[in-house]
């Protein structure tokens, strides 16, 4: 994903909210599905964001075929995702992602 997919997808996704993270989706021309995520400085020092940046990674490998291809998807991170642990990162995107935003 380069900077000018973000900025499409920031444009024109879709746009879905939890308690924790903003997700923005968009379908894409590529044919597979692209994920980027954002943590902002603020939240944390770098070891802090690069663990969440981990967890989301991980709930990402281990739901990944549940994902239709061809989407560019972007998780941001709002306050308060820092401290989350990851069956609460699971439990949070699972629902999200695999039970509402996809599905017809």
């Amino acid at each position: 994903m380069n900077r000018n997919d973000f900025v499409n997808l920031n444009r024109l996704g879709k746009r879905q909210q939890t308690a924790h993270f903003t997700i923005i989706f968009l379908e894409n021309d590529v044919g597979i599905t692209r994920l980027g995520i954002t943590v902002n400085r603020k939240m944390g020092n770098a070891v802090k964001r690069n663990k969440l940046k981990r967890r989301i990674r991980e709930f990402y490998r281990l739901h990944k075929s549940y994902f239709p291809r061809g989407f560019d998807i972007v998780i941001a991170a709002k306050q308060g995702a820092i401290d989350l642990e990851f069956f609460k990162i699971k439990e949070e995107l699972g629902e999200s992602l695999l039970h509402k935003t996809f599905r017809v």
